[in-house]
């Protein structure tokens, strides 16, 4: 799908040298097919080194020969960056933002013309290709831009197709998410130097069973709750610690958690599209 591609890539953070790796890793483009911008020289010539793709400082340069334009940059340049770039884009370049927060439809009353553009909320698990990306086509993006932004993200893990008013959400739980996780299993190192464990050997009980867990509710596709049931046999250790979290308020803390992060979400994509209609 990408053989004859160009791929371009605006900001080359965390999140661009992820893309860069899972489109090599997965053998979905060749390094000659990837051109990549940053405003920072010694960043490019470490990605140009590292992975052998294509790089300049100037933006423009990377618009005017890519067929697919990912705009990996932060959202508080993202004026700036489409005010750039805004002349070389048209109906006929397909444009991703992954920038958290900035509505495509800010991104068309920016650019001040109709643009084929789809959205993606990724989470910093893209960096070892375990991602989850939520992708939210434009009202120009078709099926097969929809299909080609998915063979993307798949290659720093999982996508799913979802609508644009929902993204707030996903970053409420999936974008933020990784933090929550990185919480608990500190806390559970914790916990196991408090009952006796090294703090290295907790470090890897506390992080193996989280990923354990996580790969066992994938693969077989069970209900949560019924592997959690698998675990707490009667009078058993497991209920009991189960009945602790409850009564220390865990799942409730949990919602409220993605809950007060999909708030945040909304009002700093407020912030994000006044800042990108204003003149």
């Amino acid at each position: 799908m990408l053989k004859n591609k160009q791929v371009g890539i605006l900001g080359t953070g965390n999140m661009g040298e992820a893309l860069i790796h899972g489109l090599l890793y997965g053998h979905l483009c060749r390094p000659e097919q990837i051109f990549c911008s940053d405003v920072r020289a010694e960043r490019l010539k470490a990605i140009r080194e590292k992975y052998g793709v294509k790089s300049t400082s100037h933006n423009v340069e990377v618009v005017k020969q890519s067929d697919i334009v990912i705009l990996a940059v932060k959202p508080q340049i993202m004026k700036q960056v489409v005010e750039e770039i805004a002349k070389y884009l048209d109906l006929s370049k397909l444009i991703i933002s992954i920038a958290a927060g900035v509505p495509l439809d800010a991104i068309e009353a920016c650019a001040r013309k109709d643009l084929k553009l789809i959205r993606v909320m990724s989470n910093i698990c893209v960096s070892v290709r375990e991602g989850v990306s939520a992708i939210a086509g434009g009202k120009h993006a078709l099926k097969e831009d929809l299909m080609m932004a998915k063979t993307i993200f798949d290659s720093v893990g999982k996508s799913l197709f979802i609508e644009e008013d929902l993204l707030d959400a996903v970053t409420g739980l999936s974008g933020s998410g990784p933090a929550y996780i990185f919480l608990i299993i500190d806390a559970l190192a914790d916990a196991g130097v408090k009952v006796g464990l090294s703090r290295d050997d907790a470090l890897i009980l506390a992080p193996q069973t989280v990923l354990g867990a996580a790969k066992m509710l994938i693969e077989t596709g069970e209900h949560p709750g019924k592997l959690k049931d698998m675990v707490t046999s009667p009078g058993g250790t497991a209920i009991a610690g189960l009945h602790t979290l409850e009564e220390g308020g865990l799942r409730t803390t949990l919602i409220n958690a993605v809950e007060v992060a999909t708030q945040r979400s909304k009002a700093l994509g407020e912030i994000m599209k006044n800042d990108l209609i204003s003149k």
